[in-house]
């Protein structure tokens, strides 16, 4: 079930950023919580091939890889050899597929809810989703759940992944409509790693081609520890603010000199006074 909670004052987030549990076998705070904003509350999880190809989603998923790994090969041999390593780096790069991310971090969650043009800050109310990996990975047939398990692992990698299955024909008849397979990328280049990204892939059988079952729907079905905060629009520049005190912005999680631009320019923003 999905629980709801709305955030209206700055303290509220306190318990989401320290949102640790006291591990006693390691003596350390730990926590299995990922973090995904959106800055519309009207927005849906759904993943960026259902919102590219729609109903045909099913049709053009193995085109769409085939040909991203025709082209990119040349940049990236391994490429040819995993469907995962093509659905990772063409999702790092814009290509329409089936993962959704999320971050460790519940900082650059924040970041992503309150990412939007500066003229639009504030307008309207954000969303920060938190899942729990522990909650899903209990939820996966047993093969997989030996694999995390010999590798001491909460998250799954490209290569063991692929030692589980190496073809989403496969994937999608053991997830079925009941599991989901979270998966840390490789650190490719310092926008992963400074976003502190992981992916979960969603099976055929969770978010279907024809919308008669979703994202949202599954996780309202299948877990207990799924929040969706709200987050209210008055709160919106003054989380901005917070943020970037906390150097959580535009330039560190695009590093390069797009990212910078952007920071300036929402930095030096001057709003229009509101009659």
């Amino acid at each position: 079930m999905i629980t709801e909670k709305l955030i209206t004052k700055i303290d509220q987030l306190g318990p989401i950023l320290f949102d640790q549990t006291l591990d006693i076998s390691l003596d350390r705070h730990r926590s299995s919580s990922l973090y995904k904003g959106l800055n519309n509350e009207k927005w849906k999880l759904t993943t960026s091939l259902y919102r590219n190809c729609r109903e045909k989603k099913n049709d053009l998923e193995t085109v769409i890889l085939r040909n991203f790994a025709k082209y990119a090969s040349y940049e990236d041999p391994e490429l040819k050899d995993s469907v995962w390593r093509q659905m990772i780096i063409g999702q790092h790069h814009g290509l329409p597929t089936r993962m959704l991310d999320w971050t460790y971090s519940p900082l650059i969650g924040l970041h992503f809810a309150t990412s939007v043009e500066p003229e639009k800050l504030g307008i309207r109310n954000a969303v920060l989703w938190k899942i729990d990996a522990d909650e899903l990975n209990a939820k996966l047939p047993d093969k997989y759940k030996r694999s995390l398990h010999n590798e001491r692992a909460h998250m799954f990698t490209v290569e063991m992944l692929q030692r589980c299955t190496g073809s989403l024909t496969e994937y999608d008849l053991d997830m079925q409509d009941h599991a989901v397979v979270l998966m840390e990328p490789p650190s490719i280049d310092q926008r992963i790693i400074n976003q502190y990204a992981n992916f979960a892939i969603i099976p055929r059988g969770i978010e279907k081609a024809d919308g008669s079952y979703s994202i949202e729907e599954y996780l309202n079905d299948n877990t207990v520890n799924t929040i969706r905060y709200v987050i209210d629009k008055s709160l919106i520049w003054r989380i901005r603010d917070m943020l970037d005190q906390m150097n959580i912005n535009e330039r560190t999680t695009y590093p390069g000199l797009d990212g910078l631009s952007q920071w300036i320019k929402r930095h030096y923003y001057v709003k229009q006074t509101r009659e």
